[in-house]
């Protein structure tokens, strides 16, 4: 399967164009028969998996590997900086340069920004970004999108309510640019001033002409939302413990208060690992989309590797 994105490393939403997600999302209802029909996929036969995770990760790291092995490939694996040669000071270069010899594809997480296209600069084998530091996670914002797409079945026209720690969090950063492929988004972004959605992607946003606005009230925010994107005040972003705690716990979303405040038909997403801004009552309600996301990451990350590997998909 001829695509732009055959043999292209993945490192940002910037990449992304109409054609390319509608091809990838149609790919994407293919995987998704396939998971559930329980069809086996050879597709990947032969081809190997370097799956590079120096930073913590449950749901990416194991749907970027079960992706893999449902389209019939092999994963290496290697996970955390103490169980790699970087920890005895080999350089990230000197590690792909390795690493590339050994697989067909990488795909990499790593605290760093930057790391990813530093990564693709000496890898002779497609890299895919799977989140650096505070930067891009751009495979989480096409499964994002998609979610949005496979919950409202549309994607113009929608008021996005962003929660939680904007500042920090690479996922909102990276499908918020994405929403900028689409018509008539109003972007509401809900936080704390001191970890507001920072003024680069927010100036980006408004110079596509779309609507942004700012906004420490909770309630209000979602309230108008179509969509609620919530997110995590992130522990490991924080080197003073007491400003963690300052925003811990705030912006919380329970039962009562999507009843009360939100729009019945209210989409509720968020990218876990959750802690306190959703409550577990939360999860009965329709709206609760956020594990069909997580899953929806799987056929996502399926499709894309058969788009990156150019491989064709039979039947």
């Amino acid at each position: 399967m001829s695509s732009s994105l055959t043999n292209q490393h993945i490192l940002s939403v910037d990449q992304f164009n109409q054609s390319i997600i509608q091809d990838l999302f149609s790919l994407t209802e293919q995987m998704k028969l396939y998971k559930q029909n329980k069809q086996i996929r050879t597709v990947l036969n032969g081809y190997v998996l370097g799956n590079l995770f120096f930073e913590a990760s449950t749901r990416s790291r194991m749907s970027f590997t079960s992706a893999f092995l449902y389209l019939g490939g092999q994963v290496n694996h290697t996970t955390g900086v103490t169980f790699s040669s970087i920890s005895k000071g080999e350089t990230l270069e000197d590690t792909i340069n390795v690493i590339q010899s050994y697989c067909d594809v990488i795909v990499l997480r790593h605290s760093e920004l930057g790391t990813a296209k530093k990564a693709s600069q000496v890898s002779r084998v497609p890299v895919i970004n799977a989140g650096d530091g505070i930067g891009e996670h751009p495979t989480q914002a096409l499964l994002d999108l998609y979610t949005i797409f496979d919950e409202k079945k549309q994607l113009d026209n929608l008021t996005i309510t962003m929660v939680g720690d904007l500042k920090h969090g690479r996922t909102v950063h990276s499908l918020a640019r994405l929403l900028c492929l689409q018509k008539n988004i109003r972007f509401i972004f809900a936080a704390p001033q001191i970890v507001q959605m920072p003024e680069a992607i927010v100036s980006d946003i408004k110079s596509h002409g779309f609507q942004v606005e700012l906004t420490d009230d909770f309630n209000a925010a979602i309230s108008e939302a179509d969509v609620i994107y919530s997110t995590r005040i992130q522990r490991e972003r924080y080197e003073n413990p007491s400003d963690y705690e300052t925003f811990d716990g705030l912006f919380t979303l329970t039962k009562e208060k999507i009843n009360h405040y939100c729009k019945p038909d209210v989409t509720v997403m968020h990218p876990l690992p959750r802690t306190n801004e959703i409550k577990l009552d939360v999860d009965a309600l329709p709206g609760a989309a956020y594990f069909r996301q997580a899953a929806n990451g799987l056929y996502v990350r399926m499709a894309l590797f058969c788009s990156v590997l150019g491989k064709e998909i039979n039947g």
